[in-house]
């Protein structure tokens, strides 16, 4: 049956970004920490170009935020964290781990933070959910600090996977030391984000690391899933939802296949590999895209056309579908367009399940309460349904829903 003419989608958004303004975080720390907040804000130099544009405001003008949003069909979003909390050298996303030496402020630094988005994410009730972060250095706060944030946000982003890069000081993610952090999670159901940019390396300022750098992130980000996989924590603790956010989709489908072809090489009793590598898969019940099925959702920011088909292969119940507001290659203001060239040809139910009703299940947004908003701002499902030829495409925009060199990247 052909849609209604006047039917919109409720489009919440599984990828936003936002954070203050850098002083509007002193408010946030406690008072022994005002002087030292006063001198590291005056010499601080932002490295990005976003934050010191025109349009830096639309990481913390909450009115104007919501404006430009609505006026893009948004009517909800999960946000990450997109600034620079006290004491960081560089945005949180991204950011190194904390030294001991340097745990104490950098920790006032990023609670500063989670309680700076609780705030903005109270100004529209409903419409934002707060992603927050903690570090791997104390569990003890990590859990205190994921309990705060249980209480204190509706609907709740849940937790930002505390970013562990290799060769680090803090145990990888297969240890025992973040067992109390997967127990907490799987008892109050806190979803757990694995997004794309964290886990990063210190790659140095030459010009050729910082190219490494953009090739690599979204391997570094990846790892995590075949360290949660392959380490057992899915096995013990078969409730925990995790969201693979903002690194595409096209390297799933060949790189479960390969993660399934290790597990069976280790299992296989008569394979060196079982002999030598296999004591962890032994312990698995199931192989690591079973594990995937049930375990992982996927915030597919703006996606390509090229990689749209593949949701049908990973399950399209399991897509969220993300703006990435305010980033230069997120969708706005062109919301509507992407989502042409992205499900065009797609059933509008199944268009349902990607923009609305996952993401409203896996983070608990109140889809009935937001569907009037959605009624009034959203996209038009007959233009959605409108395929928008590459001739076509919005030419004044750097969004990689528009990349006009369609590859599938592997990684």
């Amino acid at each position: 049956m052909a849609p209604d003419v006047s039917e919109r989608y409720t489009v919440i958004s599984a990828d936003g970004h936002a954070g203050g303004d850098i002083q509007d975080y002193r408010p946030y720390l406690a008072r022994r920490w005002h002087d030292e907040f006063d001198a590291w804000a005056a010499e601080y130099v932002n490295p990005y170009a976003d934050l010191l544009a025109p349009i830096a405001y639309r990481s913390w003008d909450s009115d104007r935020r919501l404006a430009e949003t609505e006026s893009d069909g948004i009517v909800a979003e999960v946000l990450f964290p997109n600034t620079v909390p006290p004491f960081f050298s560089e945005g949180n996303l991204v950011a190194l781990p904390p030294t001991p030496e340097d745990y104490d402020r950098r920790w006032a630094g990023l609670q500063a933070h989670n309680r700076w988005l609780a705030d903005f994410c109270a100004r529209t009730p409903g419409r934002r959910a707060g992603v927050v972060q903690v570090f791997a250095n104390s569990m003890d706060d990590a859990l205190a600090e994921v309990r705060w944030a249980k209480e204190q946000f509706h609907p709740f982003g849940g937790i930002l996977l505390p970013s562990v890069p290799p060769n680090s000081h803090l145990p990888p993610l297969w240890e025992d030391h973040y067992e109390p952090l997967w127990q907490l999670c799987a008892e109050l159901d806190v979803p757990i984000n694995i997004h794309g940019g964290s886990a990063l390396p210190d790659y140095g300022e030459h010009e050729a690391a910082r190219a490494m750098m953009l090739i690599e992130i979204p391997w570094f980000s990846h790892r995590a899933v075949w360290h949660l996989i392959f380490s057992g924590v899915l096995e013990r603790h078969p409730t925990l939802r995790f969201a693979v956010t903002e690194q595409g989709v096209a390297w799933l489908p060949r790189g479960l296949e390969t993660l399934d072809w290790f597990y069976g090489r280790m299992t296989l009793a008569a394979a060196a590999e079982a002999k030598f590598f296999g004591a962890a898969a032994a312990q698995m019940s199931m192989t690591p895209s079973e594990y995937f099925a049930r375990n992982f959702w996927i915030g597919a920011s703006f996606l390509r056309p090229s990689e749209s088909p593949l949701c049908h292969d990973l399950g399209f119940d399991r897509i969220m579908w993300g703006a990435d507001y305010p980033h230069t290659e997120g969708s706005y203001p062109y919301t509507t367009e992407a989502l042409r060239v992205a499900f065009a040809d797609w059933a509008v139910d199944e268009v349902r399940t990607m923009v609305e009703s996952t993401a409203a299940d896996f983070y608990g947004f109140d889809l009935a309460a937001l569907r009037p908003i959605g009624d009034r701002i959203g996209p038009l499902v007959t233009e959605v349904t409108q395929p928008l030829a590459p001739e076509d495409w919005p030419s004044k925009t750097t969004c990689n829903a528009f990349d006009r060199t369609q590859i599938l990247r592997s990684w």
